[in-house]
C-alpha cells in the first residue's frame, strides 16, 4: 500500500482541556504512561503502593493511562494479582470523567483475549490496549483474525493496537491495520513501538479517515513521532513529569525547547531501551530513589543493575532535579 505521508501541524495540543469532550479515545492525547507495580522487598505485590502510583501520575495532570504493559511485568502477575491491581486502577479513575483507564489485554488464545476484554469494560475500562499474539509466530491472516474478533467482541468500547515488533516479532503493515480500521470503527489509536516509528505513524495519519498514533518505546523518537502526527506518547512512568514538559513546550510551539529537552534525555533513555528488563529496572530503581516506591524489586528473571548502570542513575536524578521533585512526602 502506497501512503503519500500527511502534512503534520507542529502545533500539539496537551492533554489539558477535555471540556470539550469526554468520549475515552479523545482523553488519549499528550503523555499516557504505562504504570509500573510496586513489589515487596519479598516480591509481593504493593496494592496501597500501586495506588500511590496511580495518584502521582494523576497529578502530573495527563489524562489517560494503561495498565498492565511490558513496564508493569505483566508477564509476571499472577490472574488474581492483575486483578487487584486493575480494581486499585479503575476505583481511582472510575469516578473522574476527565481521565481514561486504558486497560491491556495480552492472551494468546482468541477465545482469553475476548474474554479478559469484555471483563475489563464489565470492571470499567475506557479503552482496551490490544497486543496481538506473538508466541510460535502466528500468520498475518491469524492475527488479523484474532484482532477483529476482540474489536467485534467489545464494540463500541475504543481499541488501541499495540504494534511492537521489536518485543514481539509480529509484523502489521499499514494496509493491514487500515483494512481492519475500515470494518471497525471502535478501532481508535494505534501504539507504534517500531523502530524508528516515524513512517508508520505518518501512514496512518494520512488514511482516510486518519487513525491517530501514540508513539512508545520510553519516547525515543519522541521528536520525529510529533512532527509526523503522533498524538501522543506512551512511556513508563517515574518521571512523568518530563515527557509532560516536552510534550508541552511541542505544544506551545516551542520546539527548540523541546527538542532541547528532549536531547539531554536521550543518552537514558536509549541505553535504557537497549532491554526491556533493564529499563523496567532503571526505572523502578528511579522510583524508589524519589520516595514514589519503597522497593524497586523486579520479579526473577530480571535485570540486575550493576554499579555503572546506578551512577548512571545518580547523574539522571541530578541532570533533571529541576523537574522531578521528591516524592517521599506526598
Amino acid at each position: 500500500m502506497s501512503v503519500t505521508p500527511a502534512t503534520v501541524s507542529r502545533d500539539v495540543s496537551l492533554p489539558t482541556d477535555t471540556s470539550a469532550s469526554n468520549e475515552p479515545a479523545a482523553l488519549v492525547r499528550g503523555v499516557s504512561p504505562v504504570l509500573e507495580v510496586p513489589f515487596t522487598a519479598s516480591g509481593d505485590i504493593d496494592p496501597d503502593g500501586f495506588r500511590r502510583v496511580v495518584r502521582y501520575v494523576l497529578a502530573t495532570g495527563v489524562t489517560s493511562m494503561m495498565f498492565p504493559g511490558f513496564a508493569s511485568e505483566f508477564y509476571k502477575l499472577t490472574e488474581d494479582e492483575r486483578q487487584t491491581l486493575t480494581a486499585v486502577l479503575l476505583a481511582e479513575t472510575g469516578p473522574r470523567p476527565d481521565v481514561a483507564a486504558i486497560i491491556a489485554v495480552q492472551d494468546h488464545a482468541t477465545q482469553l483475549a475476548v474474554a479478559r476484554a469484555r471483563e475489563a469494560i464489565a470492571a470499567g475500562a475506557d479503552l482496551i490496549n490490544l497486543l496481538p499474539p506473538h508466541f510460535l509466530s502466528p500468520s498475518r491472516q491469524a492475527l488479523v483474525d484474532h484482532v477483529r474478533a476482540v474489536l467485534d467482541a467489545v464494540d463500541p468500547t475504543p481499541v488501541v493496537l499495540q504494534y511492537a515488533p521489536n518485543e514481539t516479532g509480529t509484523s502489521l503493515d499499514s494496509a493491514s491495520v487500515a483494512a481492519i480500521a475500515a470494518q471497525h470503527p471502535n478501532l481508535r489509536l494505534v501504539k507504534v513501538e517500531s523502530s524508528p516509528p516515524g513512517r508508520l505513524i505518518a501512514e496512518l495519519a494520512a488514511l482516510d479517515p486518519p487513525l491517530a498514533s501514540i508513539e512508545g518505546y520510553a519516547g525515543v523518537q519522541l521528536p520525529d513521532a510529533i512532527r509526523r502526527g503522533a498524538v501522543g506518547t506512551q512511556p513508563g512512568c517515574s518521571f512523568t513529569e518530563i515527557y509532560v514538559e516536552i510534550w508541552r513546550r511541542f505544544s506551545e510551539g516551542d520546539e527548540a525547547g523541546g527538542e532541547e529537552l528532549h536531547r539531554r534525555l536521550l543518552p537514558y533513555i536509549s541505553y535504557w531501551m537497549l532491554d526491556t528488563e533493564l529499563i523496567i529496572a532503571a526505572e523502578k530503581h528511579i522510583s524508589a530513589r524519589r520516595g514514589l516506591i519503597t522497593s524497586d524489586f523486579c520479579r526473577g528473571p530480571a535485570h540486575e543493575l550493576d554499579r555503572e548502570e546506578r551512577y548512571m542513575i545518580d547523574r539522571f536524578l541530578i541532570d533533571f532535579a529541576d523537574l522531578l521533585p521528591d516524592l517521599s512526602d506526598r
